[in-house]
């Protein structure tokens, strides 16, 4: 089960109480009455699919109900940061570091990646 950590509630709680509401940090045109379909229909519909880190939009559905925006990988779903709706994108410098380990966000995440990376018991093939 993956855990998400809402800013808001400052509590890691299961995958199944969000959703996820697209990228974060899109900006809407000045005038969007002014702007020619083809460049609405890039604005509303067209988003890029990169793998690696990407910025996006999630609620806490079942939860504070609040939006907020987080920082997730999309090849290993590994959630690097979450930080409230409306605060700056933060620097992908200081989201990925050299180990390219993601960023704990207290100390029971930092707890919960030891234990991944424990080894395997005797007996157990890989």
């Amino acid at each position: 089960m993956l855990l998400i950590y809402c800013p808001y509630c400052e509590e890691e709680r299961s995958e199944l109480e969000f959703r996820n509401a697209g990228d974060a940090h899109i900006v809407r045109p000045a005038n969007i009455a002014e702007i020619s379909d083809e460049e609405f229909e890039e604005y509303f519909f067209l988003r890029d699919n990169p793998k690696g880190l990407i910025f996006e939009r999630w609620r806490h559905i079942h939860g504070c109900g609040r939006f907020f925006n987080a920082a997730r990988d999309t090849v290993s779903d590994r959630f690097y940061k979450t930080y409230k709706a409306g605060e700056p994108k933060p620097d992908i410098s200081t989201l990925l570091p050299a180990a390219a380990e993601p960023v704990a966000q207290d100390h029971k995440l930092q707890e919960q990646t030891a234990q991944e990376q424990t080894p395997q018991e005797e007996g157990f093939a890989k």
